[in-house]
């Protein structure tokens, strides 16, 4: 039953059926396989969505949307360009500085690529930096948007692990600092050896006039992470703080939102929000059907007698989750595997914690990686290019990030320090 279930999902992506549908028709083929009584289906279905924490996702991602619509995303770049941007290359680190603000409250990559590549991909461009190179340096800076908290796979971990959201949340500060700061970094010394953004001082605001102008869409990140970790609401009411804060500031200080951008807006997001919780869903249901077969048992034991220290498992970990992210959408992924990979890493003393953030750098490199990578495709259609067409620009960002990843891996301390000292 189990194998009947993982072959109709793999043959659902390869022949491009949505990420949903295909998990969907698994699980009913499961349900009927194992005769399962139906109205059990619902009731996994609704189990699986019935979570209070869940109910954050549609409220960051209407929180990205209004920040978007409300200017604050170009105040943010505005912002980032005059802290970095008089440096020779300067332009491209400016994307990810934004990328790693505007993180700190959308919780999605995605909405990270359209708000921030709208605005900086044309401006990379016309500042002389290749189109192909641009949109892979957008890619991958909007990465951090599941990394850098809020984020919403970390939300889904922590409900499918039973972790702490607000562990995960502080954990993830540190892995997003080191991949922003190694982006950064590399993008500097790369204009550099290419001679590229000699030009990147142009139409810079000073710092203070810059800091002025972003300072409401500056204390957002401020006031919803503060008051998380300050235990004045938790991660959910966080989630409708940032709605309300980006909706008085689009609407009452910028004044740059209307009635129709409120409707555009609202659509957008129950659109995304939609995909994301049908994908939550039937994962659910998928999940709940291998567990009723013993795969996860099976499984674990495989990885205990196959793989007998922590180091090995991580390698193996890090190897797997690498390929399955370029296939399998990262909510649907973690959902998944979660609840496999938790009680075997517990076993080799690892901290779920910790696993739940190597789970979530691993799988967002899936985001950047074809053929399924979410941020690839929408940077490409931002910069209006092809996905083939930016691949060789986007390796050394990638091997990069790989680079980030096994420091992370190993090196556990750069996602449980924050964590220790606030928990």
């Amino acid at each position: 039953m189990s194998i009947a279930m993982l072959v109709t999902m793999c043959l659902g992506f390869a022949l491009s059926i949505s990420i949903a549908v295909s998990i969907g028709l698994a699980a009913l083929l499961g349900t009927w396989l194992s005769n399962v009584n139906m109205l059990l289906t619902v009731k996994e279905i609704y189990s699986a969505l019935n979570k209070f924490p869940l109910a954050a996702i549609p409220f960051f991602i209407l929180a990205g949307n209004l920040m978007e619509a409300g200017g604050i995303s170009r105040r943010l770049v505005d912002f980032a360009k005059a802290v970095v941007g008089g440096l020779q290359g300067g332009l491209a680190a400016t994307c990810v500085l934004t990328c790693l603000m505007f993180a700190a409250v959308s919780g999605s990559s995605v909405a990270t690529t359209f708000a921030v590549g709208t605005i900086l991909v044309p401006a990379l461009v016309k500042h002389g930096y290749p189109r192909t190179y641009a949109a892979a340096l957008q890619a991958t800076s909007a990465e951090l948007g599941v990394i850098i908290p809020p984020s919403i796979p970390l939300i889904i971990f922590g409900v499918s692990a039973e972790v702490s959201i607000g562990e995960l949340f502080i954990a993830g500060i540190g892995p997003g600092i080191l991949i922003g700061a190694a982006l950064m970094a590399f993008v500097l010394v790369y204009a550099r050896v290419k001679g590229y953004g000699k030009q990147d001082g142009e139409d810079r605001l000073p710092v203070l006039t810059a800091t002025r102008k972003a300072i409401f869409a500056l204390f957002m990140p401020v006031i919803i992470l503060g008051g998380i970790y300050g235990g004045i609401f938790t991660p959910t009411e966080a989630s409708v703080a940032a709605v309300f804060y980006a909706l008085f500031v689009g609407v009452a200080v910028y004044r740059e939102i209307g009635f129709k951008d409120l409707i555009s807006v609202l659509r957008k997001t129950v659109i995304s929000s939609s995909v994301i919780l049908f994908i939550i869903g039937n994962a659910g249901l998928f999940s709940y059907l291998i567990t009723r077969a013993g795969v996860p048992e099976m499984i674990g034991e495989f990885l205990r007698a196959n793989l007998s220290t922590p180091f090995l498992f991580l390698l193996g970990l890090n190897a797997a989750l690498f390929v399955i992210g370029m296939f399998i959408e990262t909510s649907a992924a973690i959902i998944v595997l979660a609840p496999i990979l938790v009680p075997v890493a517990t076993s080799f003393g690892i901290d779920p914690v910790h696993l739940g953030l190597v789970m979530v750098v691993n799988l967002a490199l899936g985001m950047v990686t074809p053929p399924f990578g979410v941020n690839l495709f929408a940077a490409c259609t931002v910069a209006n290019i092809s996905v083939d067409a930016i691949i060789g620009k986007l390796i050394p960002f990638v091997v990069l990030v790989l680079a980030c990843l096994m420091v992370i891996t190993y090196v556990p301390q750069v996602s449980l320090f924050l964590r220790d000292v606030v928990y």
